[in-house]
């Protein structure tokens, strides 16, 4: 609290007796201590009141305070230009519509929210140049890559100006011997493997088709891979980062470990844009695997299916891959005609196996003994590599092919992703399949459940938003309360927002935005994701 005329005085009780002087020279002192206290209690008024708290709850922030007026907009247009050039800046009304959001989306964007401009740098240099532009003039600032996210993750809440990384698509250096690669933000992780085959290299993360790094890292995102080589967090060596202000810093050198500080590395990593922006990774790869395989496999229920997969972790076998597509996502994939071949409509099991020729068929060997145990209907296995594609086309195609099934284009999918630890996936599964089956909606179960994360994939219409949510509301408690988390791969962005504190708890959310403020006290980047920075509105958060 500020401290008062009255505190002050007694501060200086004790210290100086205006009685022990007489006269004119006491009536001078007198005017002159009186003066000096009123001047030192406004200068203690207008002071910044800092907080000495560690965390740092909503009812204490501030409203975030951004210019977005024409004025200043129009200003900022005219110095990005002199920076980046004229043809590096779009005010194109199609262009922006495309920056906000996407039809695959789980977040259905207001009209308002929308970037004013999209300006495209082409180097660290150029970023660190824009953001110095807008913190100056408090423009809040969205970042873009593959436009991939599903759950509202480059939705510009609060306007302002996107950052666009597509120029910046380029694997810098690779580096061999040491087994890292250098590389801009917009480089996709297809096309960065298909460049580290020519040297016999992989990078193994495999999320969605057209996801970039920057977005990958953004959202700490794994893919089908994971489960046996992990996520996008182990895979990151080190971040070059423009902060809010301008500022460039570097959060690792190259080597494979380091106890150097902080790892800062890992904070940004899952960050969503909020703290900074990528703007080059050095990333980890390994040689390709001596050989690989496919097989698959369907079940009688979802239940077996996932009772096979609890079998398989519990017996510690190192397959690359383990997906699961239930018996309404196979009738889609049928239905849609994406993969040359017509599926059995019943739970399946993706495996992917990688190895020596040798581990590769022992894999497969106790894999099938263990869809045996869980009374398989069917199993087969790739022999050739043509083989492989084709099974695991289907694995690939699955969102394609549930969105391929839209009435007409005012029809919206919400994919949503929760995980759980391995022992309750089977009741975690089943549970929301029964729900999926009584809401009457198209809508199908797809997971990479070698470690207990899946997705519900549903398809609705205008009208049937809130049934939806509500789908997703159960599902996504029912992971809470099975100790599980919220998103195990899609990230936060604006829809699971408000549930980080029933999963992690209020004082840690309070800890998040405290870290938020602490490196962006402007809220300036990516307003409003992960944790909020403004109170809710009335009906905007939905009741437990």
């Amino acid at each position: 609290m500020p401290l008062s005329l009255t505190g002050v005085t007694t501060m200086f009780e004790g210290s100086f007796q205006l009685n022990s002087i007489s006269g004119s020279k006491s009536q001078a002192l007198n005017t002159i201590f009186a003066s000096t206290l009123s001047c030192l209690y406004l200068a203690i008024q207008v002071l910044p009141q800092y907080s000495t708290a560690s965390t740092l709850p909503l009812s204490e922030l501030k409203e975030p305070q951004h210019d977005i007026s024409s004025p200043n907009l129009n200003a900022a247009f005219a110095e990005l230009k002199v920076i980046l050039g004229a043809s590096n800046i779009s005010t194109v009304q199609a262009e922006l519509d495309h920056r906000s959001n996407s039809s695959w989306s789980s977040h259905q964007e207001k009209l308002h929210e929308k970037p004013h401009m999209i300006v495209f740098p082409s180097s660290t240099k150029d970023v660190a140049a824009i953001m110095q532009i807008c913190h100056r003039r408090r423009i809040p600032v969205t970042a873009y890559s593959g436009g991939t996210s599903v759950e509202g993750q480059y939705t510009p809440t609060r306007g302002g100006i996107c950052i666009d990384f597509a120029r910046m698509d380029k694997i810098v250096t690779l580096h061999e011997k040491d087994l890292d690669v250098v590389v801009q933000p917009a480089v996709g992780w297809e096309f960065l493997n298909e460049e580290l085959a020519k040297s016999n290299l992989f990078f193994p993360p495999d999320p969605g088709p057209g996801a970039q790094i920057g977005g990958m890292v953004g959202t700490g995102c794994s893919g089908t891979n994971a489960y046996r080589y992990g996520t996008m967090r182990e895979w990151v060596l080190s971040l070059t980062i423009v902060l809010a202000d301008g500022t460039v810093i570097k959060t690792r050198q190259r080597p494979r470990k380091s106890s150097a500080g902080y790892d800062l590395t890992k904070l940004f990593i899952g960050s969503e844009g909020t703290l900074g922006l990528v703007t080059e990774a050095v990333l980890k790869v390994i040689p390709l695997p001596q050989t690989t395989s496919v097989a698959v496999a369907s079940f009688p229920s979802i239940r077996d299916a996932a009772d096979c997969v609890s079998e398989i972790v519990g017996k510690g076998v190192p397959v690359a891959a383990i997906e699961i597509l239930d018996d309404v996502q196979m009738h889609c994939i049928n239905k849609s005609g994406m993969t040359d071949r017509m599926w059995p409509e019943a739970p399946t099991l993706f495996f992917k196996f990688a190895g020596t020729s040798i581990q590769v068929l022992e894999q497969i060997d106790i894999v099938k003994k263990s869809a045996s145990n869980a009374r398989n209907k069917s199993f087969e296995f790739a022999k050739s590599q043509q083989e492989q594609d084709d099974l695991w086309s289907a694995r690939k195609a699955a969102l394609w092919s549930v969105m391929a099934l839209r009435k007409d284009e005012s029809d919206h999918v919400w994919t949503g992703d929760v995980a759980v630890p391995i022992s309750r996936l089977p009741d975690i599964m089943e549970e929301t399949k029964q729900d999926l089956s009584k809401s009457g909606l198209l809508a199908t179960i797809v997971g990479h459940v070698g470690d207990g994360n899946f997705h519900a994939v549903i398809l609705y219409n205008d009208g049937q938003r809130e049934l939806a949510n509500g789908i997703v509301h159960r599902m996504v408690k029912r992971a809470i309360e099975m100790e599980g988390t919220v998103t195990g791969e899609h990230g936060v962005g604006l829809v699971k927002r408000d549930y980080l504190p029933y999963e992690l708890g209020e004082a840690t959310v309070d800890a998040m935005r405290q870290l938020k403020h602490a490196l962006d006290p402007l809220c300036l980047l990516n307003c409003d994701k992960v944790v909020r920075m403004s109170n809710p509105k009335a009906g905007e958060v939905k009741a437990w």
